[in-house]
């Protein structure tokens, strides 16, 4: 298993990024919410990962902090939820935000993921009450950097609209949503930080 990797961040490609580890490329997914604290190319990030292997590949999925690592694990641990979907949950909602949803029991939130219908949600809900008993006090997750400024704004909105295809999202509802986005010259990440809280 490869825990974790310390290397140059050198593509970010929402919502994959190309870490390279002393020469070696290591191609790692990860959710938005990880992607908005990472630094900017060029830049030295240590990465928690998970790494699932199928029959046709090795998928290694990185995160800014092991909280957020251990919520991807309990996600993927619930029944019909693989790594597709526990990353757009997390895309959608910081570790805090899905814990309250957990508290409260509401479904309403969960709906607007792609890929979670009412009666997925309600199931995620009811599956995880107990299993978030011990994350109720845990500190909240600071911000690792600021989001780097994106070259232009043509190419940030494509990268975001490319990234929220990539968790799930219809491409017309994806270019919606950045579109509807008010703001000038924000970077790809603030695209899609903005364009979720819109759509959740």
């Amino acid at each position: 298993m490869i825990g974790r990797l310390r290397g140059t961040l050198a593509e970010k490609q929402p919502p994959h990024l190309l870490l390279d580890v002393g020469g070696v490329g290591y191609e790692v997914e990860v959710p938005m919410t990880t992607l908005y604290r990472l630094p900017a190319q060029g830049e030295v990030v240590t990465l928690h990962t998970h790494l699932v292997v199928r029959e046709d590949a090795h998928l290694l999925y990185g995160f800014g902090e092991k909280r957020e690592r251990e919520l991807f694990r309990e996600l993927i641990r619930l029944n019909g939820v693989g790594p597709k979907l526990a990353l757009a949950l997390m895309s959608s909602l910081e570790v805090d935000e899905l814990v309250r949803c957990v508290q409260a029991q509401d479904t309403s939130v969960l709906v607007k993921v792609p890929g979670v219908g009412k009666k997925t949600a309600e199931r995620l809900l009811v599956e995880l009450k107990d299993r978030f008993k011990a994350w109720e006090n845990l500190p909240t997750i600071a911000p690792l950097v600021l989001p780097n400024q994106a070259a232009g704004a043509a190419s940030a909105e494509a990268d975001a609209v490319s990234a929220l295809v990539a968790l799930g999202f219809k491409p017309q509802e994806a270019s919606r949503a950045v579109a509807a986005v008010e703001g000038e010259d924000l970077s790809s990440e603030e695209l899609i930080r903005r364009a979720l809280k819109g759509m959740v």
